[in-house]
């Protein structure tokens, strides 16, 4: 059995994402390659064929492939799925976008966003915003696979794969790159933050969030979260929602600040090692899975833990 694992990267280096999804990879078990598709991408290629379990890395280089349009990316890795027998990659919005139009190229059902591997052919993966488990079983020859990487640990390096050039497949055409408008920050890549803050609707206001989320935010070197609530609110921008239609995570600590505990928040940080709420309400449902939760007004308590900090 031979494995395809398609890498996100920047092209310096390949996110920790797919370090995850690899660990799902050698779960799976057999030889695994990794794809790395971009422009420049040599540095990707390098840090790629470090990664333990890793037998050869695949670099396909145009300039058609620089920004991770899902059309030239699916046609290239289906030019390629002859030779294995498992496709497989985060669901990172990439992967999201790529993954699903290579299943439909090759006319087979895509497993999303797996948890658990138990056994080649068979995974389980979270359904009805992560209140039940469903167990799948696939009988199609090739398996197309997308991991949710906040369940699995990261890859250590250690690992000395062979690279390899590959001619990349002409463009189709179909869609082509504008612009990037990217938001930067000082603060940890939330997808990856090991502490994160999170503030919900009861924070009132945009002016509010940033001045009792933001000074704890830098005093713990935290990534800052958001409900889909305080995002629809205009409290927070788009990019630093957490839910079912957000962003997964999964860090060391989670601390939820006036977030009830819906459900569509809830499948985005449950998985999360250490959970802290602070709510007035101490019906929330947040507390239900909170390991630690603190019925208090959050415009008194943030500040005097920014002080204690």
């Amino acid at each position: 059995m031979t494995i395809l694992l398609i890498a996100d990267h920047d092209s310096a280096s390949i996110s920790d994402q797919t370090t995850k999804a690899l660990t799902a990879a050698r779960k799976i078990g057999g030889e695994i390659h990794v794809l790395v598709a971009g422009q420049n991408a040599g540095s990707a290629a390098a840090a790629a064929a470090s990664l333990a379990g890793v037998t050869k890395v695949l670099v396909a280089e145009a300039q058609h492939l620089a920004n991770n349009l899902a059309e030239p990316l699916a046609d290239l890795i289906v030019g390629l799925s002859a030779s294995y027998d498992t496709l497989i990659m985060a669901a990172t919005s990439v992967g999201k976008n790529v993954m699903p139009r290579v299943a439909a190229l090759l006319d087979v059902a895509q497993v999303s966003e797996i948890i658990e591997v138990l056994a080649p052919d068979t995974f389980k993966r979270p359904i009805y915003a992560g209140n039940a488990i469903q167990t799948i079983q696939t009988t199609d020859a090739k398996r197309v696979i997308t991991v949710r990487a906040a369940a699995f640990e990261s890859t250590s390096t250690g690992g000395s794969a062979s690279v390899a050039n590959l001619v990349a497949s002409a463009n189709p055409e179909l869609s082509s790159f504008v612009s990037d408008s990217l938001s930067s920050s000082d603060r940890p890549e939330l997808s990856s933050a090991k502490i994160i803050i999170s503030g919900g609707r009861a924070l009132g206001s945009a002016e509010k969030f940033s001045e009792v989320i933001f000074p704890v935010a830098d005093k713990l070197g935290a990534a800052v979260g958001a409900s889909r609530a305080a995002v629809d609110a205009g409290y927070a921008p788009n990019d630093l929602q957490i839910g079912q239609t957000g962003k997964v995570v999964a860090p060391d600590l989670y601390i939820a600040c006036g977030i009830s505990g819906a459900i569509q928040h809830l499948a985005g940080m449950k998985d999360s090692k250490v959970i802290v709420a602070i709510n007035k309400d101490e019906e929330a449902p947040i507390f239900q899975v909170a390991d630690y939760g603190l019925v208090a007004d959050l415009f008194e308590a943030l500040p005097e833990f920014e002080k204690s900090l």
